[in-house]
């Protein structure tokens, strides 16, 4: 199947692209790296008159960093993440988790931006963007705006972009070199979406303990409290956290998400 006639032009700049964008309810889309729109496009999942190509907008695809942040341009690739051409502020999550998206063709365009804006549920930016506390940056008819990573995927491909809005860019805070992490996923095969998966992070320098759980039906569980990560090594514990979180899995999800629980557990180990 091929995908039904469109037009597609370039945005001169973000502003051009939001009022482009602005009131043509799914008629007019944004095109990032095309690594999840196209194969839309072909299966005509969707069906857009027009095509906004944001590619040579360099508001969208530059890094800056501080002392306590990085802030990520949408555009910036999986690529760029696993190469380390661009900061981690993550102590090598970041750089793990974009080593393990699909396959190195896919990573070579896709971007950080279309990721998230796509919000397929089992998608790795998805769930690691809360597991990290970052901010999403928002531009549109009305302005800018900013969102906390957490509430930005709505459910299964759904987003809390309002009408017009565009994902410029993700504001990532830094992490002590004190921070432990782990993320784990099961796929069938490598480059697949995962079916199971499970990430925590524990950064004694402002007390954060977060987990999440991705791959689910809708958006990633996220759970975070003091000493939620502590004893995680009792089985007992890790069952009482997922019942907790009430996931409402199959058999099997449910049997593999326990697993990912419990290789993040060794991973973590001793949290004091």
């Amino acid at each position: 199947m091929k995908a039904v006639a469109y037009a597609i032009e370039r945005a001169a700049s973000v502003e051009a692209a939001v009022l482009r964008l602005a009131g043509t309810d799914g008629a007019c889309k944004p095109v990032a790296g095309g690594q999840s729109l196209g194969a839309m496009l072909n299966l005509r999942l969707a069906q857009p008159e027009r095509l906004v190509d944001l590619d040579a907008l360099e508001a969208l695809t530059g890094v800056r960093e501080s002392a306590t942040e990085v802030v990520f341009g949408a555009m910036t690739t999986h690529a760029a993440i696993e190469d380390g051409r661009v900061p981690d502020p993550s102590g090598g999550l970041m750089r793990s988790v974009a080593r393990g998206i699909a396959y190195r063709a896919v990573r070579n365009r896709g971007t950080l931006g279309g990721s998230l804006c796509h919000a397929d549920p089992a998608a790795d930016w998805v769930s690691t963007m809360p597991l990290l506390g970052a901010v999403m940056l928002l531009a549109g008819p009305q302005g800018t705006r900013e969102l906390p990573a957490a509430g930005f995927m709505v459910s299964a491909f759904e987003t809390a972009l309002a009408d017009g809005e565009l994902l410029v860019g993700v504001r990532v805070p830094r992490r002590s070199a004190a921070a432990r992490w782990s993320y784990r996923k099961f796929c069938r095969k490598t480059g697949e979406f995962a079916q199971a998966l499970v990430g925590a992070l524990h950064d004694p320098a402002d007390g954060t303990e977060r987990l999440v759980i991705g791959a689910l039906d809708g958006a990633p569980r996220i759970l975070e409290r003091a000493g939620l990560l502590r004893g995680l090594a009792d089985p007992a514990n890790r069952a009482a956290l997922l019942a907790e979180a009430d996931l409402g899995l199959d058999a099997t999800r449910g049997a593999l998400t326990a697993e990912m629980l419990r290789l993040v557990a060794d991973d973590l180990g001793d949290l004091g």
